[in-house]
């Protein structure tokens, strides 16, 4: 059950109890009788002060606005805009109001499942905190006992935690390579950015690089395969958008093969991609073309021999309103280059 807001009498109490002359002992930045490292330590412990009542304070709102908000769903026939007129009386943005909601969100979930206990929260930076909402229950435990013995809790150590599980726990790493890392041969930090990419590609593609990596479990070998993973989705996902390839009787699989025997695997997901891009430009240049088109006739049926210069600006703009455009981009070697675009429509038979 989340935590409920005090009575009034008892936050009255509670407000009168807060200091108001809260201070932090800050250090001189001028004092040169502080050495780097201790200035730097009096900042860090300054900084988690302010984290953990940032923290703690956004819990509270995100429970306040989740209130309101679920108050106006019950009670309100305006399709939320009492709670968009309380934000806007209040000057919170929306999207503010649903950060914090969902912060609140988070932490009562993690409470709830027994996760992490309030106490705990002290050891947590907000960004920490998020994290560790967003992590997979596994890593919210580790995480949770690493709190309960007093360790300080940042976004580094979540992402640490949440790599290492990762990294152990994936059926998509060879046993070789798991027993470097828990051995701290291969750092964990390289495995879960490929366990991300070999999860993108179909079974095929993931039994050839898990071969490598049980052949050499090394970590440039990995870096490597982590590679080649991102070059294969990027393929695989650019064929799916070229309709020239859908056009013709390829053996996609095939010719992806060959690139991979050949070394030439990044020049062919480049290859695929720049023809998406490509197809995609064709399109907008014709949309735009025809929009253009239409907006030069539609000035020159209301302009006349009272508009000389406007005349003048529809016959400056010719060159790109015909069938055939031409673009000067430049100089090359000294000599200016012309590129001309022949654009024809052609009925298509099904």
């Amino acid at each position: 059950m989340p935590p409920t807001i005090p009575a009034e009498a008892d936050l009255t109490e509670a407000l009168t109890q807060i200091p108001t002359d809260f201070t932090l002992e800050l250090p001189d930045p001028e004092d040169e009788q502080i050495s780097e490292p201790e200035f730097q330590h009096q900042i860090e412990m300054a900084w988690q002060v302010c984290d953990r009542f940032d923290l703690q304070t956004d819990i509270w709102r995100g429970r306040l606005m989740r209130t309101v908000r679920d108050r106006e769903k019950r009670n309100g026939e305006g399709r939320g805009m009492g709670f968009l007129n309380w934000l806007q009386e209040h000057d919170i943005s929306k999207s503010q109001a649903y950060s914090w909601i969902e912060l609140a969100n988070s932490a009562d979930q993690l409470l709830s499942s027994g996760q992490l206990e309030p106490g705990t929260f002290e050891q947590f930076s907000k960004r920490a905190f998020v994290e560790t909402a967003q992590a997979a229950p596994e890593v919210q435990q580790l995480v949770s006992e690493a709190a309960r013995q007093g360790e300080r809790i940042t976004r580094r150590e979540v992402r640490q935690l949440s790599d290492e599980w990762t990294a152990m726990s994936s059926d998509l790493l060879p046993e070789e390579v798991k027993t470097k890392a828990a051995a701290n041969t291969i750092p964990p930090r390289y495995l879960a950015p490929l366990v991300r990419e070999l999860e993108k590609l179909p079974e095929p593609h993931q039994a050839i690089l898990h071969k490598e990596m049980v052949a050499s479990p090394e970590l440039d070998t990995l870096k490597e395969v982590t590679n080649e993973a991102r070059q294969l989705a990027k393929y695989l996902n650019a064929t799916t958008h070229v309709q020239a390839l859908a056009d013709q009787n390829l053996h996609l699989e095939q010719a992806l093969a060959e690139a991979l025997r050949l070394g030439c695997l990044n020049s062919a997901a480049d290859l695929v991609s720049q023809a998406a891009q490509l197809e995609q430009s064709m399109a907008k240049l014709f949309a735009t073309w025809k929009r253009l088109r239409r907006l030069s006739e539609r000035v020159y049926l209301e302009s006349g021999a009272s508009t000389p210069h406007l005349r003048s600006l529809l016959q400056a703009l010719d060159s790109l309103c015909g069938e055939t455009l031409h673009l000067e981009l430049g100089q090359a070697q000294g000599t200016p280059q012309q590129v001309s675009v022949t654009l024809a429509t052609e009925p298509h038979d099904p």
